[in-house]
């Protein structure tokens, strides 16, 4: 992972040289971050960047995403801070997830200052209902055929355990899966869960398996109770934009 890692603060820097940006903040995202890679995953890097302030003032509409080409290993790309505080002021999922992930391969204090706002953002309803839309939309696409891909139980299950947890607890979910896990999946189903871990661990990406009628069940079943629990959630007062443009503000050093 050493090497890997200085190669990847290395395509950093270079993206700092080339795009005239300063990353704030670069993490593992995807099955590395969640702690159930595949031997030939890829590594996800996503980053949050900013520019000169004399960028944001200019009338042209210019791009708030940087994407490198996408190869069989590294997947990269960043977005602009201010599109990373419009997200949290939507308290889009994507973005706390960026910043509690626990490969870090770039960070800054600036970094340090988006944690102590971001959390006042969060909506418990928004944030269960995007997961429950990824679990729903995976289950749907993945999981009714007799074979199924390893990798999209994962894709289901994770997001369901995701939706438990903020559901008891209001707060953003953790990323390792294992905490997860520990915390949110039924007893009956963790040596199942277990198993298919290790196999996950150590088989190709695109391997697949007769489906677990078990864990079906239980995604099914989560799903429709999960949905019935997010409908009775009351509605959530909209939040201030100002300690997000205060933040902003002290970003460009203004």
């Amino acid at each position: 992972m050493s090497a890997v890692k200085a190669f990847i603060q290395s395509k950093l820097r270079e993206i700092e040289r080339e795009e005239d940006c300063r990353i704030l903040l670069a993490v593992e995202s995807g099955s590395r971050a969640w702690g159930f890679a595949s031997p030939d995953s890829d590594y996800d890097v996503r980053f949050i960047y900013v520019r000169a302030k004399e960028r944001y003032l200019s009338l042209e509409r210019r791009r708030d995403v940087i994407e490198l080409p996408i190869n069989d290993e590294l997947d990269i790309n960043g977005w602009d801070a201010d599109k990373a505080l419009r997200l949290i002021h939507k308290s889009n999922p994507t973005v706390f997830e960026w910043f509690a992930s626990p490969v870090v391969y770039l960070t800054t204090p600036e970094a340090a200052l988006f944690r102590t706002v971001m959390l006042r953002y969060f909506s418990p309803k928004s944030g269960a209902s995007h997961y429950l839309s990824m679990a729903a939309r995976n289950a749907q696409n993945y999981l009714l055929d007799d074979m199924v891909k390893v990798k999209k139980y994962f894709y289901v299950l994770r997001p369901v355990l995701a939706c438990r947890w903020i559901l008891e607890k209001g707060t953003p979910p953790p990323v390792p899966f294992s905490e997860l896990m520990e915390h949110q999946l039924p007893d009956g189903l963790t040596e199942t869960v277990n198993r298919l871990l290790e196999f996950k661990r150590s088989v190709p990406e695109v391997k697949m398996i007769p489906k677990i009628d078990s864990l079906n069940r239980y995604l099914r079943e989560s799903i429709a109770q999960i949905r019935t629990e997010i409908s009775q959630l009351p509605r959530e007062a909209a939040k201030d934009w100002n300690e997000l443009d205060r933040l902003f503000l002290r970003l460009l050093g203004i």
